[in-house]
C-alpha cells in the first residue's frame, strides 16, 4: 500500500521479515536513508522567463520598483494568460521532475499568475493533471490574491475573489474536477492590506481551505498576528515579523515557512529563525521557486538556512521534512520515517546524512535513490561509480 511497514535496527528487521519475499532489495551499506524532502512554498506554474530582471536587481533595482515598472508578477501574468494549458503543463512537469531529482517528494504549488478566474483555474487544472499523472506529491494552493490586477483596486479585486473565484472553486472541488488544499494572499503594503487579506482568508476558510499565506515580507503588516487569530496553518516569509507576531504564532501552533532564497536573492534581511525557534514556533522551509527566485533544490535551501539564518543542520532537516509537512497539514502521513506513514524516502550516497546540507549544490551526486510510496521513482547511476567525498 506504499506505506512504511517497519523501522528499526537492521537485525530486528531481518528477523521480523525473515519469511517475507520482496520485489526488490536495495543495498544501503555505507549510505543513509532519510525522509523525502518537503518543499512548503513554490510558484511553479508559469510562462515567460524573467532572467532579464535578475540583471536589473543586480544593478540595484528593488522588488517593488520592478513590480511598479510592469515587471515582476505582472510580466509573468501577461505571459501565463497567453500560454495554453498544455504549454503550462509541459513546463510544470519538467520543473517537478527537477525538484524530485533534488529530493523533494511533496511540494506545495501555488496558482497566482492569472489574477483572473479563467487563468487561475487553468493553473489549478495544470496542477490537477500533474497530481494524477506524476509520482511527486502536490499540495495545491489558490493564490488569486497574489497581486492586484491591472485596472482594479485592491477592494475590487477582493470582492471579485470572494464573490466569483471562491464559489467556483468550491463547486469544482465538490465535483472532484480539481483539488485545492490551501488559500493564499500576498499581504503587503501596496498589494493587499490587512483587512482585504482577512476577508479573503476567512472566505477561503469558510469553504474548507487551509490558510497558508504570504506575510510580513517587505513591510511589517501584523500578518503573523492575523494568521494566529484566524487559525492559519502557516504564514510564509516573515522577514519583517514583529516580536508579538512570533509569540502569537507559537501559541497558535501556526507554522512559519521561511524562504532563505528570497532574502538571499532580493538582498533582504533574513527572517529571525533563531528567535522563532527559541519562542517555540514550528519552523518550516520552502524554496519559493518562482521566476524571481529560481531554485529547485531543498538541499541548497537547507544550506542557506544554516549559514544565513543560523539554523543547525538538525533544525534545517526537520524544517524541510516533518515541519514542512505540518505546514501543509500532512505531518500525519509525510515528513518522517515512521510505521504507517507514506514510504517517501531518499537514499544518500554517504555514511553521514549531513553531506546533503554540507555540500552546497552537491545533491546531484549525493542523492542515490528517490522513493515515493515505496516505489523507486529516480535512480542516480552516477552514485554507483563515484564516492560522494
Amino acid at each position: 500500500d506504499g506505506c512504511i511497514k517497519a523501522v528499526g535496527q537492521a537485525d530486528d528487521i531481518r528477523n521480523q521479515f525473515s519469511e517475507a519475499t520482496f520485489e526488490r532489495i536495495i543495498d544501503c551499506s555505507g549510505k543513509c536513508v532519510l525522509p523525502g524532502l518537503v518543499d512548503a512554498h513554490t510558484h511553479p506554474v508559469w510562462a515567460g522567463d524573467r532572467v532579464h530582471e535578475f540583471a536589473m536587481k543586480l544593478a540595484g533595482a528593488t522588488y517593488m520598483e520592478i513590480h511598479q515598472a510592469g515587471g515582476g508578477i505582472h510580466f509573468t501574468v501577461e505571459h501565463t494568460r497567453k500560454a495554453t494549458e498544455d504549454e503550462l503543463f509541459t513546463a510544470f512537469q519538467r520543473r517537478l521532475e527537477r525538484m524530485l531529482r533534488a529530493g523533494s517528494t511533496l511540494v506545495e504549488c501555488k496558482s497566482g499568475y492569472g489574477l483572473n478566474l479563467e487563468t487561475e483555474l487553468k493553473m489549478l487544472r495544470v496542477m490537477e493533471r500533474a497530481r494524477k499523472s506524476m509520482d511527486i506529491g502536490i499540495s495545491s494552493t489558490y493564490c488569486g490574491a497574489h497581486a492586484v490586477p491591472k485596472g482594479k483596486t485592491a477592494t475590487e479585486a477582493t470582492d471579485d475573489i470572494i464573490n466569483n473565484h471562491l464559489p467556483k472553486l468550491k463547486e469544482l472541488n465538490l465535483s472532484g474536477e480539481i483539488h485545492v488544499n490551501n488559500i493564499d494572499v500576498f499581504c503587503e503594503k501596496g498589494v493587499f492590506d490587512l483587512e482585504s487579506t482577512r476577508r479573503i482568508l476567512q472566505a477561503g476558510k469558510d469553504i474548507g481551505l487551509q490558510i497558508n499565506f504570504h506575510g510580513d515580507e517587505l513591510h511589517p503588516m501584523k500578518s503573523a498576528e492575523l494568521g494566529a487569530e484566524l487559525g492559519a496553518r502557516a504564514v510564509s516569509h516573515l522577514e519583517e515579523v514583529s516580536d508579538e507576531g512570533i509569540v502569537a504564532m507559537a501559541r497558535a501552533k501556526c507554522a512559519a515557512v521561511l524562504l532563505p532564497t528570497t532574502a538571499y536573492m532580493l538582498r533582504l534581511k533574513q527572517p529571525q529563525a533563531r528567535k522563532m525557534l527559541e519562542e517555540g514556533v514550528i519552523v518550516a522551509l520552502g524554496s519559493d521557486f518562482n521566476p524571481n527566485a529560481y531554485c529547485f533544490s531543498m538541499p541548497m535551501v537547507m544550506h542557506l538556512a544554516c549559514v544565513n539564518m543560523k539554523m543547525s543542520m538538525n533544525e534545517a532537516l526537520a524544517a524541510a521534512t516533518i515541519n514542512a509537512a505540518y505546514a501543509l497539514g500532512k505531518s500525519d502521513t509525510h515528513g518522517s520515517l515512521e510505521v504507517g506513514k507514506q514510504g517517501d524516502l531518499l537514499v544518500i550516497n554517504s555514511s553521514r546524512w549531513e553531506h546533503l546540507i554540507y555540500q552546497f549544490g552537491g545533491h546531484e551526486a549525493l542523492i542515490n535513490y528517490v522513493i515515493v510510496k515505496g516505489k523507486v521513482v529516480y535512480e542516480n547511476e552516477r552514485c554507483e561509480t563515484m564516492s560522494s567525498y
